[in-house]
């Protein structure tokens, strides 16, 4: 039942540099934006391998002890919510055993190296009556969500294509030192889990469904150094490039590229829907942007897309922050879906649809697995219709 007064839950995070420091940011950010917040959040425990950086991490924040033992966190009984921004090699483990003490979640994504260690995750959730969310923030961009609310309302009508590109260039250099990210045991896939995730969930998200795929990769750079300056490499056995084509059970068809070895472009994440009354795109990197193209009378001379920011007080998030034309950021994606967790931990939302939850993960797993299969194979590959949830995460 929804509550008119906060109530306290306490926080104990996995990691605490690199995206952790998004969802820290988040933590501190969302009592006084989000005012009067349903929940008062009491900093607990943080961890990490490094003593030094965990000890370090809970002095900056204000966190009551650091640790580097995953279980502190988990087996605290004070601990409300557990917030996994570990390797994908430490999501599973920790996420059930918190589970089992009946914690809140949230999980980095991807939510698993593959389907079946996702699947995994997703039955032990079931089995438990918390709330579990995995962070594909992007949902929760402004600009996003008032495209997923045209796409909804009809604005578009029949959806014919989607089309998306991710691409980032902090591959480029050969020198780039090897990390646990170009490790198959340790990260599950390259570009597919890393980036592709994102936009596959986006694909979901927006458009629906997804009934086949099929693809090509590439590993670019085999071999990289173990420490910068370094003559002694280590292996990449994970893919650094994709290229794929989608096929939505809507009939949409889409296409979707990945790449770490674009020149130039940072966090390029672009996405463009065509149906049969208009269209839209979407930049990441002029994410209050959304260009929009409505089909009308050809006696118009202004015919063209046109670019709406996502500012106003009648957009999605507007008037939380700033007045109307006053930008937002990377990092406010992350409050928003803090917000919406915390909703739902005190009974006023559901986590989906509008966020995603472990069973968002494990289907965005299946989907992940089938574009390295369907690369490794050179072949479509036809997709299960994912299973339905059966837990209280929907409304």
């Amino acid at each position: 039942m929804p509550t008119t007064s906060p109530i306290s839950i306490g926080i104990g995070v996995l990691g605490y540099a690199g995206i952790a420091k998004a969802h820290l940011n988040a933590l501190k950010k969302l009592p006084y934006i989000f005012w009067p917040s349903p929940v008062r959040f009491r900093l607990l425990g943080i961890g990490g391998r490094s003593l030094h950086g965990v000890e370090d991490a809970a002095r900056r924040y204000g966190f009551e002890y650091g640790t580097t033992e995953w279980r502190r966190l988990t087996d605290d009984p004070r601990v409300g919510l557990f917030i996994n921004c570990a390797p994908n090699d430490a999501h599973a483990e920790p996420c059930l055993a918190a589970a089992a003490h009946g914690k809140h979640l949230l999980c980095e994504k991807p939510l698993a190296r593959d389907a079946r260690e996702a699947r995994r995750m997703w039955e032990g959730v079931q089995r438990s009556r918390i709330r579990h969310q995995v962070s594909y923030n992007y949902r929760f961009v402004p600009a996003v969500r008032l495209a997923r609310e045209m796409i909804q309302a009809g604005d578009l009508g029949e959806i014919i294509h989607f089309r998306t590109r991710y691409t980032d260039d902090t591959l480029s250099d050969p020198a780039t030192p090897h990390t646990w990210r170009q490790e198959k045991r340790r990260a599950g896939s390259g570009a597919v889990g890393d980036i592709a995730s994102h936009v596959l969930d986006l694909a979901r998200f927006l458009v629906g469904e997804l009934k086949g795929v099929a693809g090509l990769s590439r590993i670019v750079v085999p071999r990289r150094p173990v420490a910068p300056g370094s003559r002694q490499t280590k292996p990449v056995d994970v893919e650094d490039v994709y290229a794929g084509v989608l096929e939505f059970t809507n009939r949409a068809m889409g296409t979707l590229e990945v790449s770490t070895f674009c020149l130039g472009r940072k966090n390029s994440l672009t996405f463009e829907v065509n149906g049969r009354r208009g269209s839209l795109c979407f930049n990441l990197e002029r994410l209050n942007e959304l260009e929009v193209f409505r089909a009308e009378p050809r006696g118009r001379r202004d015919r063209g897309f046109k670019t709406i920011l996502v500012t106003d007080e009648d957009h999605p998030y507007g008037g939380a922050w700033w007045p109307p034309g006053h930008i937002l950021g990377w990092e406010h994606a992350f409050v928003h879906q803090l917000s919406h967790l915390v909703k739902a931990i005190v009974g006023q939302e559901a986590v989906a649809p509008l966020a995603a939850d472990f069973h968002d993960g494990y289907v965005n797993a299946v989907l992940c697995d089938a574009l390295l299969e369907a690369a490794k194979r050179g072949k479509y590959v036809r997709l299960k219709p994912p299973q339905r949830r059966t837990d209280g995460n929907t409304a």
